[in-house]
């Protein structure tokens, strides 16, 4: 079995390599029937689900494999891969999966460990912003800077992590019983977005999560645990977690 490993700056430059612009001059005029082409940039899903429909008349297979860890986890074979495909096609290509990566994630089919991927940096990139909006609010109100840093530690990131102690045991399981209201969490979220209101700093994500946790609120009954703003999202997306 061929495999040819992809990892590129995005989808579109992906098919391009692999399929070329109407020249033969490209990935796919040099494989067989039963190769598999594995690419492991951080690309857009649907494209990659696009990419494996053009292929597929050829006999040709595609793995999406996007990696967690840099440069430095490359040089010692300690990536995270998460990978999206059919079982029998994932379990193929593991053999190269294992020899470059510590952990392999089975996402799903085609396209869905890209959307993982692209999920899992929104999130980050969502709460690097949180944070620091936080803790720049927090300095022009006069807090120390380490001291906001390592109390946020404990208070959010360590016993107190959502995905952890909110996510999985209450959403999930529908279980919805951490004890806090949601009406609390407005008030809370407010009196935050006062503060910085009040000091001139700024906060617009703190205003747009003040406006969503009111509506949510709104909608579903200030009583309601804090976790219940699940349904909020599942509702308008139209989708169960």
């Amino acid at each position: 079995m061929d495999v040819v490993i992809t990892m590129l700056p995005d989808d579109k430059v992906v098919r391009k390599v692999v399929l070329g612009d109407g020249s033969e001059n490209c990935v796919v005029a040099g494989l067989a029937k039963g190769a598999v082409v594995m690419d492991m940039s951080t690309c857009n899903p649907t494209a990659t689900r696009s990419l494996a429909e053009a292929l597929a008349p050829r006999g040709i297979a595609v793995v999406d494999a996007p990696v967690m860890g840099g440069v430095v986890f490359a040089k010692d074979a300690t990536l995270d891969i998460m990978v999206g495909g059919e079982p029998a096609l994932v379990e193929r290509v593991k053999p190269v999966l294992q020899a470059i990566g510590r952990t392999i994630i089975p996402c799903g089919g085609t396209g869905t460990a890209h959307a993982m991927k692209a999920l899992a940096n929104y999130v980050n990139a969502c709460a690097l912003i949180n944070v620091i909006e936080a803790m720049t609010i927090g300095r022009r109100f006069g807090l120390d800077a380490k001291l906001m840093a390592e109390a946020l530690i404990p208070m959010c990131a360590g016993r107190n992590h959502p995905i952890e102690k909110k996510i999985i045991p209450h959403v999930l399981t529908r279980k919805y019983g951490t004890g806090m209201a949601m009406g609390f969490i407005v008030k809370d979220v407010k009196i935050a977005v006062d503060t910085a209101k009040s000091i001139g700093a700024f906060a617009p994500l703190g205003v747009k999560v003040s406006e969503i946790w009111s509506a949510a609120v709104e909608k579903l009954g200030y009583d309601r645990d804090q976790t219940e703003i699940a349904r909020y999202w599942e509702e308008a997306t139209g989708v169960k977690l």
